[in-house]
């Protein structure tokens, strides 16, 4: 029963789907469609999206291998033009260093990208059904978030690569391909990072749903002896608990499979924006000396504070998003506890224990 009731579900949010607007979303499709657009463009994102089914296409599979082949041949190339052939210098050993993390951090988020395509789409896959249980007050909410995010995001990366493409004195080859690095990171940091906030949204609710269930098992308490409410309200009260166990235990497996699939990614980019802000933070240092002792400012300062301000508010969204996530699953087990504090039918303990 429970099943035909998600496929239909699932069916008219198929329908919804085809009414997309922005920042007012109405299921996991129509709240990750900017996300999914961009990853599309980039060829990182080799699914379509049938019947609220993720699938992989032949076609689609073919361009992302191409993509990522090309893509991580030309930054060996880069790597070995830089560090063993010596036929790509820049100005001083700073820059050189700077160039190779770059390059490393794109060629591993590249392969691990591509290899972990199939578990990112049974991922995905995941999420859009445990997502079903979000109401569209919580929709619309995500949606401000995420829409907003990837949407002036990612323009603002592509206005920062452009500025930086005519400003800076570096190859074209060069200039492209870190150019599509950062794109790549950012975009992959995104869709972990939309992740985390849909299965937040999904803990709360689950979180939500015990607190109202455990108003009814106080209220249930007193008439605890009257035995003709008592087997009527007990089985519905009981129904509600496995429900919500079946659907705590599917968020939770998501959560590991989530790790699975960013864990590396996720460690590359904190180290990566580590890097990216100790070397702004030196250049600019150097900037605001010269400024200092000689009075001018240039166009780099401002490319420099823009790339801190990008790196900063970056770091500082994912930690967030980590972080109230944690909270959310934390507040479960507190609920819990609550319940089992609050009742004495050990039927309703035995299925709580179980959460």
């Amino acid at each position: 029963m429970i099943n035909i009731l998600l496929k239909f579900r699932r069916c008219i949010k198929y329908k919804m789907w085809r009414r997309w607007q922005l920042f007012h979303a109405t299921d996991f499709q129509s709240l990750m469609y900017p996300c999914f657009t961009f990853c599309s463009i980039l060829g990182i994102f080799p699914y379509r999206i049938n019947a609220s089914t993720f699938e992989t296409t032949k076609q689609r599979y073919i361009l992302t291998t191409v993509i990522t082949c090309v893509f991580c041949l030309f930054t060996l190339i880069m790597l070995y033009g830089i560090d063993i052939s010596g036929t790509i210098k820049y100005d001083n050993t700073f820059i050189t260093i700077k160039r190779n993390c770059y390059f490393i951090y794109g060629l591993l988020i590249a392969i691990v990208t591509y290899i972990m395509k199939d578990l990112r789409m049974h991922l995905l896959q995941n999420i859009m059904e445990i997502s079903l249980i979000l109401s569209p007050n919580s929709y619309r909410k995500l949606s401000r978030l995420i829409h907003a995010k990837d949407i002036f995001g990612f323009f603002f990366v592509v206005g920062h690569m452009i500025f930086c493409y005519f400003l800076l004195d570096f190859d074209n080859a060069d200039k492209i391909l870190v150019s599509c690095i950062h794109l790549i990171g950012f975009q992959t940091d995104m869709l972990y990072m939309n992740c985390v906030c849909v299965i937040k949204y999904c803990f709360k609710e689950i979180n939500d749903n015990l607190t109202n269930l455990r108003k009814l098992v106080v209220n249930d308490n007193p008439h605890l002896l009257r035995g003709i409410y008592h087997a009527r309200r007990n089985p519905f009260l009981l129904m509600k608990l496995k429900a919500l166990i079946t659907q705590h235990l599917m968020i939770s497996d998501t959560v590991q499979m989530l790790n699975t699939v960013f864990g590396l990614q996720l460690l590359a980019t904190i180290v990566m924006t580590f890097v990216e802000l100790t070397f702004c933070l030196y250049l600019y240092i150097i900037c605001l000396w010269n400024a200092y002792m000689y009075g001018y400012h240039t166009f780099h300062d401002v490319l420099l504070v823009t790339a801190l301000t990008y790196q900063f508010i970056k770091i500082t969204l994912t930690a967030w998003a980590c972080d109230t996530g944690k909270d959310e699953a934390i507040m479960v087990g507190i609920t819990v506890h609550e319940i089992l504090n609050d009742t004495i039918d050990e039927q309703i303990k035995d299925e709580v224990n179980k959460i």
